[in-house]
């Protein structure tokens, strides 16, 4: 059994910074407990929709910290390293900034004026692919720095994207939701469309067997699609009007999202079909990412200026 760690982890950095470097370290704070709130759902007759059960957790089982950042960092995206390192985008800032968890020491490295970076994934090759909202995706041959570009379907759209265990890359479309399958071949993408019209795919991550859970944030859904038998299903967050954002599969195929509507983190056990959600203590913490590593789930906090990690300790 696991017994999860909920830390709040905020580390401040010097204002400003141009094309060097900057960095700055703080001590941590006492920890502060919450109840985490527990909610139940059910979904609508729509027919790819499956009943959720509540799974309620004790409150004794979290604790949370907290510690500013200068305001206007708003931390986008956020990649722990394999040396424990943890890297996120400032998107605001226009910097990327890496935080070091055992000291709480921070580098902000300036990107350019109206770089606004965003989502990346690390192809098989080693070779990063992004998106670009305003209607492409492309690859960075990291040998020679060329970028080869590709206009995706629709235009429009594309927001999240991951590689699969099988090495095939998978991106969500925002603007026109669906998910595009790059051939990493060609470079083409072929669309494929989940369910629910307009649900507004935003995020989107690969578990263990190559399946794809999408966070849909127009629905306020969470849904799957199987490249296996290509099939689909859908659950819909718990909550009067959910926002689902971020979306990530941890090691043990364990779903977590970020809920905007609810100023919350969700887990999603698909095995069980349960949702559990946790409130977060700072209003407005717009947790637009989530990512991790082994026992540890991080995730940014651009409302409020904070990264949040979800511990699991045996």
């Amino acid at each position: 059994m696991y017994r999860l760690l909920l830390i709040l982890v905020v580390c401040t950095v010097l204002v400003g910074c141009t094309n060097a470097a900057t960095s700055s370290t703080m001590i941590a704070e006492s920890p502060i407990a919450i109840n985490p709130t527990v909610q139940q759902s059910v979904t609508s007759e729509d027919s790819t929709q499956v009943p959720v059960t509540q799974n309620p957790i004790s409150p004794d089982q979290y604790t949370i910290q907290e510690y500013p950042v200068p305001a206007g960092t708003h931390p986008h995206d956020v990649a722990p390293a394999p040396d424990g390192s943890v890297w996120y985008t400032a998107q605001n800032s226009a910097a990327l900034g890496k935080l070091d968890p055992a000291t709480g020491d921070v580098h902000h490295i300036a990107l350019g004026s109206g770089s606004s970076p965003h989502g990346v994934i690390v192809g098989p090759d080693g070779a990063p692919w992004v998106t670009g909202q305003n209607g492409i995706y492309g690859r960075l041959d990291p040998s020679t720095g060329d970028m080869r570009v590709f206009e995706a379907p629709r235009r429009r759209g594309p927001y999240g994207i991951t590689r699969t265990p099988n090495d095939q890359i998978y991106y969500a479309s925002l603007a026109n939701s669906y998910v595009g399958r790059i051939d990493l071949q060609t470079g083409e993408a072929t669309v494929l469309e989940p369910p629910t019209e307009d649900q507004g795919a935003r995020r989107i991550w690969s578990d263990s067997q190559g399946r794809i859970w999408v966070s849909e944030w127009n629905a306020g859904q969470v849904a799957v699609y199987d490249a296996a038998d290509n099939s689909w299903k859908e659950w819909k967050l718990p909550g009067a009007q959910p926002q689902a954002y971020a979306v990530y599969v941890d090691e043990q195929d364990i779903i977590w999202l970020s809920d905007f509507g609810a100023n919350a983190i969700v887990r999603f056990d698909p095995t069980l079909e349960q949702f559990s959600v946790f409130s977060l203590p700072s209003p407005g913490a717009a947790v637009r990412q989530i990512l991790g590593r082994p026992g540890e789930i991080w995730g940014a906090e651009s409302g409020v200026d904070k990264i949040v990690v979800i511990r699991a300790n045996r």
